[in-house]
């Protein structure tokens, strides 16, 4: 029998979510809901042969890897995963499987915008404080902003900055937007001015990070682009860490520079006890939930049953890293 865990099933939805009946006779599945210390990590997860992970959750590295001699196979959402390192897997013989990007999806709208927005109102009128307070016994509260007349800067104007731009415009703000491939006439397809990155950081009272993390994106937002930035301007990031650095945000926020801010997204997570970021309470922070809904969460699952029937029949599907069959650990048993 394999062993396979499901790691990090925070909404407790990988069971409802695929058909683990077909693998019962060949797989013994265990569902993780809560995060494993990666201290515990190498003790914990030794004795899986499979291990099924979500994005941007716990990091795989060289030397946790090679701490788990009985691993043999990784699921992956998407083509690759920022915290794998997929050449140390391959290395050691550990086949990385992608979903099946034909397979139809249960998903309309995008959550992730949605989220993004919802983070735009939280940072807008003190939500966090306010709730805090009111758990304290505090009734009194700042006062928020009024978005309507204001103006919202998209940081990459794809299909979740699309979609926040449209927020914005149902909001009575005015849009504009930046990336390095972006042109005046596609933005104005979408009633959205395309200015320059400087201009988009000086006159945005709103901005929000809609970029891919790639090696032209990763630390492209920091203290220059702040400083341009009006005193009380927001900023939310539901994209990818990487992209902002941190240390110039927390700094910004703590100068009064930013009068808020709301992230979804974190250099590490989950994010570490006594993290600055922490401490800030014009801070919203949510615990990357930018895709945690049960219809893309779904779609997450449905694939891993029939990934790992394969695997088990030794003719694995959807290998991004074939290389790794010429290190294979061990066969199955």
């Amino acid at each position: 029998m394999l062993r396979v865990a499901v790691l990090d099933d925070y909404a407790d939805l990988a069971r409802s979510s695929a058909e683990w009946g077909r693998i019962a006779s060949i797989a013994e599945v265990e569902f993780f809901t809560e995060p494993i210390p990666l201290a515990e990590a190498p003790d914990r997860l030794a004795r899986f042969d499979v291990l099924c992970t979500t994005r941007e959750r716990m990091p795989f590295d060289d030397g946790l890897l090679a701490a788990l001699p009985r691993l043999r196979m990784m699921t992956i959402i998407g083509m690759s995963l920022d915290n794998l390192d997929l050449e140390a897997a391959t290395e050691q013989g550990v086949l990385v499987v992608h979903p099946d990007f034909e397979r139809p999806r249960p998903r309309g709208g995008d959550p992730a915008a949605e989220l993004a927005w919802a983070l735009v109102l939280a940072a807008a009128r003190g939500v966090g404080p306010a709730h805090a307070g009111i758990l304290a016994g505090r009734w009194a509260a700042p006062a928020g902003i009024l978005l309507e007349g204001r103006c919202l800067g998209v940081l990459g104007l794809g299909r979740l900055g699309r979609r926040v731009a449209c927020y914005g415009q149902a909001f009575g703000m005015e849009v504009i937007a930046w990336s390095e491939n972006l042109t005046p006439e596609a933005a104005a397809a979408e009633g959205v001015e395309r200015v320059s990155r400087e201009e988009l950081f000086a006159r945005a009272d709103v901005l929000s990070v809609h970029l891919q993390l790639s090696d032209r994106t990763r630390g492209l937002v920091g203290t220059a682009d702040f400083e341009r930035m009006r005193p009380g301007s927001l900023f939310v990031n539901t994209s990818r860490s990487a992209i902002v650095d941190t240390d110039a945000l927390v700094a910004a926020v703590r100068s009064g520079r930013l009068g808020g801010a709301g992230l979804d997204v974190f250099d590490e997570e989950p994010l570490p006890a006594g993290h600055p970021l922490r401490e800030l309470p014009t801070v919203t922070l949510t615990p990357h939930l930018g895709y945690n809904v049960p219809e893309v969460l779904a779609g997450f699952y449905a694939d891993l049953p029939e990934a790992i029937e394969a695997f088990a029949g030794g003719t694995p599907v959807r290998v991004v890293n074939p290389a790794a069959l010429d290190h294979r650990r061990h066969p199955v048993s």
